[in-house]
């Protein structure tokens, strides 16, 4: 199979941490994808229609809508893209990635800056191979809320795990390993796709403009990582896979390599942590 990744790509990738991939989406990619991503939101948050300014400082920051893939047949194909996970693959330069999970993040206009952190302390994955892709589904800026990343800051390793659901969290930026960093803001033009280390730190600034920042994410793993901690996600606890075990279940299946054109089940097994317990756009239970 040929590869999507030009060498001095994946060289990138290694040193800053972070890398912008153009044109892994065509147009009408995008446009099929944000209109079956956002009535995902739309149906996962209807009836909370509570003003901004009244929601939590975490949810004044986005409307988070995690596993759209398990109840939006239109949005499984987005999350389980082969050029997308084949990407992610190639950068961390394993022969199989599994999803860890997916996420609409639609950050409102006037919603506040999302706060630096690193995403692997969220997750409780030993090893430290694994990747966030965030697909601008209508294109971003810096002023709408596009990332930014402080390149080389994976190489640090796994700092102070940043509490961002609750109260005035850790100021990962002002940390002696960071402050020396440079941010890099980075515009995504529609049909890129940005891919980030899960030990990259990274943040947003308000979206000052007047219109919704539209974002999918995508978290995968390396095939044969382990869960490292007792920590609760629903990505292993739906599965009851023990500290020190393979994750590997329906709920974390194989994006890449698949057959062309096939897509995994949905996830038979019950929602234990029902994912974002602080946001309306939690993954619904299926009781």
């Amino acid at each position: 199979m040929p590869t999507l990744v030009e060498p001095n790509l994946v060289e990138t990738f290694q040193r800053d941490g972070f890398v912008v991939v153009p044109d892994l989406l065509s147009a009408d990619e995008c446009e099929r994808f944000e209109a079956a991503v956002t009535a995902g939101v739309r149906a996962r948050t209807a009836g909370d229609d509570r003003p901004l300014h009244t929601r939590s400082r975490y949810q004044q920051s986005f409307l988070q809508c995690m596993n759209l893939w398990e109840d939006r047949d239109d949005v499984r194909p987005l999350t389980f893209h082969p050029r997308l996970a084949q990407v992610a693959a190639e950068l961390l330069q394993v022969d199989a990635v599994r999803l860890w999970s997916d996420q609409a993040l639609y950050k409102q206009p006037g919603g506040r800056g999302t706060d630096a952190h690193q995403d692997l302390p969220f997750w409780p994955i030993k090893e430290t191979g694994s990747i966030t892709a965030w697909v601008a589904l209508q294109g971003e800026t810096r002023q709408s809320g596009a990332m930014a990343y402080l390149p080389g800051s994976h190489l640090v390793g796994r700092r102070k795990f940043v509490n961002i659901f609750v109260g005035e969290p850790y100021d990962l930026l002002n940390d002696p390993e960071m402050r020396s960093i440079e941010p890099v803001f980075v515009d995504v033009p529609k049909g890129t796709v940005v891919y980030h280390h899960s030990l990259t730190v990274h943040f947003t600034e308000a979206n000052r403009t007047d219109r919704e920042r539209r974002v999918h994410t995508i978290m995968y793993f390396a095939d044969g990582s382990t869960r490292g901690y007792p920590s609760d996600h629903f990505a292993v606890e739906r599965a009851h896979i023990a500290v020190g075990a393979l994750i590997d279940s329906d709920v974390t299946p194989i994006a890449w390599p698949r057959p062309l054109g096939d897509l995994p089940p949905v996830p038979t097994t019950p929602i234990v942590v029902p994912g974002d317990f602080t946001n309306p756009g939690a993954i619904p239970r299926k009781d």
